[in-house]
């Protein structure tokens, strides 16, 4: 049984293949056209994911598709009369999705009779849903999904036992915590899609000194759950706009007169960050923690469950996340790596082999290693083409057989204060780069922040980096110690571990962090291990290997990016590229 998944024409289009129940391959298209958050219809990843799994378009079987047009009819209609524009949007989508099965025809080259898959329409948070609890360890869970709109709510709480989901209810337009969110960020003048995670960041050096207007902002209630001063958004009036005429998606404005009036004027783009600004991110921080408090509390009450599955947007808050267990009566949560819409992808394809056609789950989603990997051979036929290239900027390449060796060897220099692009195995289903596609450094040096930033990543110094750290060592360095293999939690260092590792730690004390599983990671495992013999510090700094574009995924990639920074090594496979004198590199390209 073969089952294609798809997200498309919305922000992380991506697709995933399923045979017989197990998940073979899941890619986001922005991997492949290189586009950040790619919307429209995603080509590549779906080409990728046939290959991967050896499968004609005649084979496929059934065809999930994260969209339902038949959820919500009446509201949509009542909001339709309200707002033609947003009437028109929806037909224009709905006239997109309805020719699905063309645009597939035409992206695996086929003709139409060869596609005789059965297509199924998933609604949003089903799917979203679904992408948590199909691929996780618990036979029964509780079960949120969070996240700015899809099929006109925003969210959507149930229970999940054995292979079925039963849903509790949900929030529908206009009333959204990932609105809210985004909404604020726009405020503070981060504009970008997917540019929440940097706000995230930037509260920890605040103190929520708006509070009383964010508890008008959001309010919560014992019924509904929460609900939205509507008088601070447009989005209720003009719809939320959102197009992508060139791939990555461009949001309209969300925020309305009101928040200007009350917490002053909205900080530019290219405007300092001030204390003021701090303190909103703060705020708007803690009402989010709160009203997600409230939800997963009353969600506890309602299901008498102590294993969550979390998924959507908000999902990927880790701050909120890593209190979990502090705030709430659960026990154990599970987050799968694209907990955002490129993992609708995935959660319509199981949620159609689960829930629809009612086959046992047997697949369990333990690492995040989904996407396209390449070999020893193929990554030396890179470095053969680009021999004269590497030659002329001073790098010496030398294959090291022995995999220990290969670590020890990139421990030391990591020691040494390098930075190291490390390109192994296959590629992360997600936006983190969690051992496969990263670069690391020493987290000993307080400095490494400011020196990545400045020769490679060229982020806003607010913004943290992540430690990765063997999973049997968490309780030694963390408060927490419950398992966050795709980092999607946050949790406080240990103050006595604080100054140890600096660089990874956030300004309040906490790293989100990544526990790396020598089952799950063998060689990445191996490589922290050997970094901790040299050092005694069982940590890398890990952080995502790419610079202002989406996470490398080819050795072409991965080759571009190490030659036009001042990254110093980079170990793809079995091969090391050093960048050394240039004399010295003469010498070796002729051995």
């Amino acid at each position: 049984m073969v089952i294609l998944g798809i997200n498309a024409y919305h922000g992380d289009a991506s697709a995933a293949l399923i045979l017989d129940g197990q998940l073979v391959a899941a890619a986001e298209e922005e991997r492949f056209n290189r586009v950040k958050h790619s919307a429209g219809f995603p080509a590549h990843a779906i080409r990728y994911c046939l290959k991967a799994a050896g499968i004609e378009p005649r084979e496929i079987d059934h065809i999930a598709v994260a969209r339902d047009p038949r959820a919500r009819l009446i509201r949509k209609a009542l909001y339709a009369l309200r707002m033609p524009r947003l009437a028109l949007d929806r037909l224009s989508a709905h006239a997109k999705f309805a020719g699905i099965k063309d645009e597939l025809s035409e992206a695996l080259g086929v003709g139409h009779e060869e596609l005789k898959a059965e297509i199924h329409r998933v609604e949003h948070h089903k799917a979203h849903l679904a992408s948590s609890f199909f691929v996780s360890p618990f036979e029964e869970a509780a079960l949120l999904s969070a996240d700015g709109l899809g099929d006109f709510a925003s969210t959507m709480w149930g229970v999940g036992r054995g292979s079925k989901l039963s849903i509790y209810g949900a929030i529908a337009f206009p009333h959204s915590l990932g609105i809210y969110y985004t909404a604020l960020t726009q405020y503070l003048g981060f504009w970008k899609y997917g540019d929440e995670y940097k706000v995230m960041g930037l509260a920890a050096y605040g103190e929520p000194e708006y509070k009383d207007c964010f508890d008008e902002i959001v309010q919560t209630d014992g019924s509904l759950g929460f609900s939205l001063g509507l008088d601070y958004f447009v989005h209720h009036r003009s719809g939320p706009e959102m197009t992508w005429s060139k791939g990555e998606p461009l949001l309209g404005k969300l925020y309305g007169d009101l928040l200007i009036k009350r917490l002053g004027s909205e900080r530019q783009i290219h405007d300092p960050v001030e204390r003021r600004h701090r303190n909103i991110a703060a705020s708007l921080q803690a009402r989010l923690e709160e009203a997600m408090f409230f939800l997963l509390n009353r969600l506890y009450r309602l299901s008498g469950l102590k294993k969550l599955c979390l998924a959507g947007g908000v999902a990927f808050n880790c701050v909120v996340n890593g209190q979990i267990f502090d705030k709430t009566p659960f026990d154990a949560v599970y987050i799968q790596p694209a907990a955002g819409d490129a993992g609708l992808a995935i959660g319509a394809a199981f949620y159609v082999g689960n829930q629809v056609l009612g086959h046992q789950r047997s697949f369990l989603m333990d690492h995040a290693y989904w996407g396209p990997g390449f070999s020893d051979a193929e990554i030396l036929k890179e470095l053969g083409v680009r021999r004269e290239e590497l030659v002329r900027q001073g790098c010496a390449v030398r294959k090291v057989d022995d995999e220990q060796k290969l670590c020890k060897h990139t421990a030391k220099h990591i020691a040494e204060g390098k930075i190291v692009g490390w390109f192994q195995g296959r590629m992360e289903w997600g936006p983190r780069a969690l051992g496969n596609r990263s670069i690391v450094v020493d987290p000993r040096r307080a400095e490494m922040k400011e020196i990545l930033n400045s020769r490679i990543k060229h982020r806003e110094p607010f913004r943290p980096f992540a430690p990765s750290i063997l999973e049997e060592r968490v309780a030694d360095y963390f408060e927490q110690t419950y398992p966050s293999p795709f980092m999607l939690m946050s949790y406080k260092v240990k103050p006595e571990k604080r100054d140890v590792i600096p660089a990874s730690t956030h300004v309040d004390g906490s790293g989100r962090l990544q526990t790396v599983n020598k089952e799950q990671n063998p060689i990445y495992w191996q490589l922290i291990k050997e970094f901790e013999g040299l050092t005694s510090v069982p940590v890398l700094l890990n952080t995502s290997f790419n610079e202002n574009e989406p996470v490398v995924c080819t050795p072409q990639e991965a080759l571009d990016c190490f030659l036009r920074t001042k990254m110093d090594v980079l170990v793809m496979g079995k091969y090391v590229v050093e960048k050394v004198r240039s004399e010295e590199s003469a010498v070796r390209s002729k051995r």
